[in-house]
This record gives C-alpha cells, sequence and structure tokens, in this order.
C-alpha cells in the first residue's frame, strides 16, 4: 500500500535534490543563472526581475523552490550533440518525456521534409526564408497561432499582431487548457479576468481557501504564506478530493524552525468531496452562513446585484441533495462555515481542480458567490486568487495573445499601425485542432509549450496536429510534441533563447498583476534567437508591403511603448525602460468595493449542482511532484509514496469491490480511450480516481465547457478493471 500519513511536503529530500541538481548544473552557471535580475520561469507566482533572481515582490529573499531550480536546469544544458539528428523520427518518438528534456537544448533549426523520416539541421536564412514562403503561399484563415506562457509580453504581442496583419483571428494560448473557465467566470461576477489580491494581501489574511490545487507541489512558494498564516493564529482550509500530504505538513527548507520540528502544519481543515461535485459543496457552505446568519448584508444591499434569485435557489435546495452529491456530511459542511464566518479577511484561492470540468466557469461562479456573500471582495488583505501555472500566462492574455479582443483594443492597434485586420472572430485552441483534424489547417505557428501532449484524447490530438500540412516551431528544447501527430507535412522547428538569453530586456506578469522586468543578456548558446527576433524576420519577409516594419518593430522598446498605448492597464509599461519600476497593472487589485460590471456591482450568479453518474468512478488528471506542465523532471513521486507515472490512485473500498490489489495492472477505460496503469491506494473519496498528466490524457475527451472551451481534463467518467 502506497502509504502517505508520514509523508511531509518539502524537508531535506527536496534540499538535497536542489543541491544536486545545482552540483549537476555547476555552482557557478546556477548562481549565475538564478540570481540575474530576471524572473523566475516556472510558475506565475512570480519573483525575480530587478529586485534580483530570488527576491519577490515584498523583498523577501532567498524566494527560490524547486521548480525554479528544475527550470534552470533544463535552459542550463548544452546544445543537443548533432549525431542525435541522424536517428529517425521514429526512434525520437520511443524516448520518455524525460529523455525527450535531457537530450540537450536545441542548439540549431531543424527541418523535416514532407514524408521524411529525419529531421536535418539546417542555416538560418535558409530557415527563414522556407518558412516565410510557406506561410505567405496558403490562406491566412487556413491558419492558427498558438502560444505557451513561457513567451515575453514583448513577443507575444509581436506574435499576435503579426498573425492579424498576416489576415487571421485564430490566435490562441494555453489558458484555454487551464485558467480561461477563471476569466470567464470572474467576468461574470465582478468584472475581471484575474486575481483581485496582491501578493502582500496575503500576509494579513487571517483564513485562506486552497481549492482544487496543489501548491505543495505545483506553487511551492505559495506555501510560505499558507504556513505564516497558519503561525500567525489564521486558518488554511483546503478543498481537494485528494488528502495531499504536502498540503497537510510541509517542512519549509527556508525555515530552520519548520525543518528541526519535521514539518510545519498547512491545513487546519480538509474536506475531500467527490471529483465534480465543488458546487454542490459551495452551495452547502453558502447555505450553512446564511442559516448562521453570518452573511454580510451591509455589503450584498450595497454592492450585490441579483441576490434575490441566489438565496431564493439556496433555501429551494435540500441537504440531502448536497450531501448526496458531494459526499459531506452538513456538519462538515457547517464546520467549515463557521470557521469562513469568524474569518475577518479571506482570500479564496483555487487552480484547474475547479477549471478542468464542463462546468468550470460555473465552478468559478460558485467561488465568487461564494466569497461575496460575507464582502471578501473588494477590501485589503481579501478577495480572489486565481493560481495560475506557467510564468506569463497571464501576461500572455493581457497583450492580446487570443482570438477575440476588446472592439476598442482592436480599434487602437488598427490606428496605431495603419492595418486593418480580419473581421471574422478566431477559434480557440480546441476549435483549431477540430478543424485539423477536419483537413481545413495548413499552416500552424507554435511558440513555446507541448500542444500535442497538452490536448485532451491522444489519439485526436495525434490526428489534428498531423493534419496540418506546415507546423512552425519555437522552442528550448525538442519535447514529444515535435516528434508524434507529424504527419506527412513540413516540420520546422526553430530555437529560441530562455528568458535570461534574450538580447534585450523583456517584462513578464504574475498572478498577482505584476510586472516585472527580465534583464536577460545571459549568453550559452550561439546559435539560438530570441522570439521576437524570429517574428520580426518572419514579418518582413511574409508581408513586406506592410505598413508595419516587423524588423525594426521587433525591438523590444518599441514594443513595450506600443503595448502602453494600446492595452488598457498597461500604461506605466511605457516608462520601464528608464525608471526599471515594475509595477501593478492598473484597475485590477480591487481593496475597494468598485467592480468592473456594467452597473458597478457584483453579481450573485445561480450555479445548478451537475448531474453525476452514480455507477461511475470519476478520474481527474494531476500532476506530480517532479513535474512542470508537461515536463517531466522524476519519474516518480516523492509526495504520493513513491509512485510511478502508470500508478492509478484508487480509494481502498472502490478498490476492493473490483477485486483489486495495490501494485495489480488494471486497465482504465472511458468514452474517449484506454489505458493501462497501477492500482495505487490513496486517500481519495469513494468513486474518485486519481492518474497522471499527461498520461491519461488518452482518456479525456475533446468536449469543452460552453463557455470556456476548457476540456474536462478533471472529470473523467471511467471503468476499471483488472488487467
Amino acid at each position: 500500500m502506497a502509504e502517505t500519513s508520514h509523508i511531509v511536503g518539502g524537508g531535506p529530500k527536496k534540499v538535497l535534490y536542489t543541491l544536486a541538481t545545482i552540483g549537476q548544473m555547476g555552482v557557478g552557471k546556477a548562481a549565475k543563472a538564478l540570481t540575474a535580475k530576471n524572473t523566475c520561469k516556472a510558475c506565475a507566482y512570480g519573483m525575480g526581475g530587478q529586485n534580483g533572481g530570488m527576491t519577490n515582490e515584498l523583498g523577501e529573499f532567498p524566494s527560490v523552490c524547486n521548480k525554479s531550480v528544475q527550470a534552470q536546469s533544463t535552459d542550463i544544458q548544452p546544445p543537443i550533440p548533432q549525431p542525435i539528428f541522424e536517428h529517425t523520427i521514429e526512434d525520437l518518438a520511443e524516448l520518455t518525456g524525460k529523455e525527450m528534456e535531457h537530450l540537450g537544448r536545441l542548439g540549431t533549426p531543424l527541418f523535416r521534409r514532407a514524408g521524411s523520416t529525419r529531421f536535418e539541421p539546417i542555416e538560418w536564412e535558409t530557415a527563414l526564408h522556407h518558412a516565410a514562403h510557406r506561410l505567405a503561399e496558403i490562406d491566412p484563415r487556413r491558419s492558427f497561432f498558438y502560444s505557451s506562457g513561457r513567451s515575453s509580453n514583448e513577443a507575444g504581442f509581436l506574435f499576435q499582431l503579426l498573425a492579424r496583419a498576416y489576415g487571421t483571428n485564430n490566435v490562441n494560448n494555453c489558458s484555454y487548457y487551464c485558467h480561461q473557465a477563471t476569466s470567464e467566470g470572474l467576468a461574470s461576477t465582478i468584472g475581471t479576468g484575474t486575481a483581485t489580491v496582491e501578493l502582500e494581501d496575503l500576509t494579513a489574511a487571517d483564513l485562506i481557501f486552497v481549492i482544487g490545487a496543489n501548491p505543495s507541489s505545483n506553487h511551492p512558494r505559495f506555501i510560505h504564506m499558507l504556513k505564516n498564516c497558519r503561525e500567525r493564529g489564521g486558518q488554511v482550509i483546503v478543498i481537494n478530493p485528494a488528502k495531499e500530504p504536502g498540503l497537510v505538513k510541509f517542512a519549509v527548507p527556508k525555515s530552520p524552525a519548520s525543518m528541526l520540528k519535521g514539518g510545519s502544519d498547512i491545513a487546519s481543515d480538509y474536506l475531500q468531496p467527490r471529483i465534480g461535485s465543488d458546487i454542490a459543496l459551495f452551495k452547502g457552505l453558502a447555505k450553512a452562513v446564511l442559516e448562521q446568519g453570518l452573511e454580510d448584508r451591509d455589503f450584498i444591499a450595497a454592492h450585490g446585484a441579483e441576490y434575490a434569485a441566489f438565496r431564493a435557489d439556496l433555501d429551494a435546495l435540500s441537504w440531502e441533495d448536497i450531501t448526496a452529491s458531494c459526499g459531506l456530511s452538513r456538519e462538515d459542511i457547517a464546520r467549515v462555515a463557521a470557521a469562513y464566518g469568524r474569518a475577518k479577511n479571506a482570500v479564496f484561492a483555487w487552480g484547474m481542480g475547479m477549471t478542468h470540468h464542463i462546468h468550470g466557469v460555473a465552478n468559478v461562479e460558485a467561488i465568487a458567490n461564494l466569497a461575496l456573500l460575507r464582502g471578501m471582495i473588494g477590501k485589503p488583505y481579501s478577495g480572489l486568487l486565481p493560481l495560475r501555472g506557467h510564468s506569463n500566462v497571464q501576461g500572455i492574455g493581457t497583450i492580446g495573445v487570443k482570438p477575440v479582443l476588446a472592439r476598442d483594443v482592436l480599434r487602437k492597434m488598427e490606428e496605431a499601425f495603419g492595418v486593418t485586420f480580419p473581421e471574422e472572430q478566431g477559434m480557440d485552441t480546441m476549435a483549431c485542432l477540430k478543424r485539423a483534424e477536419a483537413g481545413d489547417i495548413d499552416a500552424a505557428v507554435i511558440m513555446g509549450g507541448n500542444l500535442w501532449a497538452a490536448t485532451p484524447d491522444t489519439a485526436f490530438s495525434t490526428r489534428a496536429m498531423a493534419g496540418i500540412g506546415f507546423k512552425l516551431f519555437l522552442t528550448t528544447t525538442l519535447n514529444q510534441g515535435h516528434v508524434h501527430g507529424l504527419g506527412d507535412g513540413e516540420v520546422m522547428i526553430l530555437p529560441v533563447t530562455a528568458r535570461d538569453e534574450e538580447w534585450e530586456p523583456t517584462t513578464q506578469e504574475s498572478m498577482f498583476n505584476f510586472v516585472r522586468l527580465s534583464d536577460g543578456g545571459i549568453r550559452r548558446i550561439d546559435n539560438v534567437r530570441p522570439e521576437s527576433w524570429i517574428l520580426g524576420q518572419l514579418g518582413r519577409r511574409v508581408l513586406p508591403h506592410s505598413p508595419i516594419d516587423f524588423e525594426a518593430f521587433s525591438g523590444h522598446a518599441r514594443i513595450r511603448d506600443a503595448i502602453a498605448a494600446i492595452v488598457p492597464g498597461m500604461e506605466d509599461l511605457a516608462d520601464l525602460d528608464v525608471a526599471k519600476r515594475e509595477f501593478h497593472i492598473r484597475n485590477r487589485v480591487m481593496h475597494v468595493p468598485s467592480f468592473g460590471t456594467p452597473d458597478g456591482k457584483a453579481h450573485f450568479v445561480v450555479t445548478p449542482i451537475p448531474a453525476r453518474e452514480a455507477d461511475r468512478l470519476m478520474l481527474a488528471s494531476v500532476r506530480s511532484e517532479g513535474q512542470f506542465n508537461s515536463i517531466i523532471y522524476e519519474e516518480t513521486d516523492s509526495y504520493r509514496g513513491k509512485a510511478g507515472r502508470q500508478a492509478v490512485f484508487l480509494n481502498a473500498r472502490d478498490m476492493a469491490a473490483r477485486g483489486l490489489v495495490e501494485g495489480q495492472r488494471v486497465v482504465v477505460t472511458s468514452a474517449a480511450g484506454r489505458m493501462e496503469g497501477l492500482a495505487t491506494l490513496f486517500d481519495l473519496p469513494e468513486g474518485s480516481v486519481l492518474a497522471y498528466y499527461p498520461e491519461a490524457n488518452v482518456l479525456v475527451g475533446t468536449a469543452v465547457d460552453p463557455r470556456s472551451k476548457t476540456p474536462a481534463f478533471k472529470s473523467v467518467p471511467v471503468t476499471i478493471a483488472a488487467a
């Protein structure tokens, strides 16, 4: 049995792992990478920038974590040896994700001719000329542009500008596979799409909810704030189907006291609803708050809208329906509601456990309802905190890498550059891939990430990517998405600089709406180029008669001036080169109850409880401690009993009901596909199953939330049987 009750997150093992990783990198190289004035390359919690690479926006030092070191270890690798490219693509496709990551940095442009079995290294001029020729000869409406959250604001702005000037609004990013439901759910309730708090607000919150997230693995720096909240007498309430050891107790490497006592208590209370039943739980918490008379009536009267319908819906909802859906008792729900009622300042933080559902937007609306019920939005030390993944995924959306832009922003761009953009609405990520599967996409420009591995239904993903006639990738390393789903068309892969290697300073935005300036300037590999330089070269070749001088405009200072003039809230970007003053984006942090909705009110939303298939297991895909997004750094999970990548985590009673024992090979089947794995005991509610992403993507269907267009990576009905 994978007994995890003794496991403590963090601690000496993570310290030793970090030291070993730094040793492999070389202490000198590691120190240079970690201390230079560049934003952390890992999660969007944010650190680094002009205060130094290991300092956060509160001036705390050292602010570094295992994820930071892992990301740096990848970028510091030497170039992939040339003999590797003598192997066939089929040979490369046999490598695991970890093995691909450790081949080294991509140090030369690669080209796969149509139908060829190999990549061939080519010169930059040849690569750029051919890529531009291919893009110029196709109908732009039969293309799409996709960016990960790794890129800078400058590259992202130029990316979407090139796409729209080229003739397509099919511009999208990885948020459609992560937090787009957050943007939609917050827009409908409070009129914004991002966090309402800044980092400093966490320092005086006396209650922090952690919902559908595992920051001990994915946002380790956030754990420091949770520990500090507990130590000053506050509460940390975790809502997660899985009892994650790192959220129960965590030995914070930065804290000698935490290390010496074997770990700090993190969760003061822990609710484990069934997978996919969160709306029932949130409605139960709201109902209990009302029954205990703990709502903020003055706030609701002054700043709330549509409260009567919200209240009537809760009054009509029975406790039997609530508990039957989420699997928690009325007493458990009432206890947590009472704890919430005692709080003066509460922050609600959530991850993709909330957004990866067909009803992901409604999940976020239900969280907002609960916060509004006690007036916890619109004052200091309280509010909403979506835990974003990649370091600049929020910034990429802010500066326009999305299919639909506000009309005033589009108009400003057209006026600034003297161009007219296409009027047809762009497609989201899944819509683009479904068009590709149907044979209606001739070219894709993919900047960073691993779109093949990130896409649900791996068989579908392979067909869709294979159907694209010309694929142009911009990347620092090779990953499985560069060797799977290639089809018979042409593939070009261009090597780009890492953030700290950029030729000019760049900017990134944290999940706290804080914009940092990264100096770049480190030289490691001679034959890599910045993304903005590549985009500028493509622009001048693809659109030689455009009024936009793409080559000249690829200079970052000019791009920042344009962003400051065009994108609302980013005005302070114009002075950044001179003042070096990093800043919060205007009109986002909500310390007063002024909401961005048309009527200025915060809107309560009625959120129906989704139907539950009582006889089916519900699976959620999860990440391990040793991975970041689809990048695998370690094959086993130190926080889940050293489980391997094929683990299928189950409740003991669910295993017994199916005659399964620990370590037995099982077959997991869904409407989308099947996978084999190893039955692994874990602390989960009955009916709930976990398996690792991206391996479990074979089980995830392509249906999406109709409002956010996000697939249901975390609520997949499955059956499990012995293999």
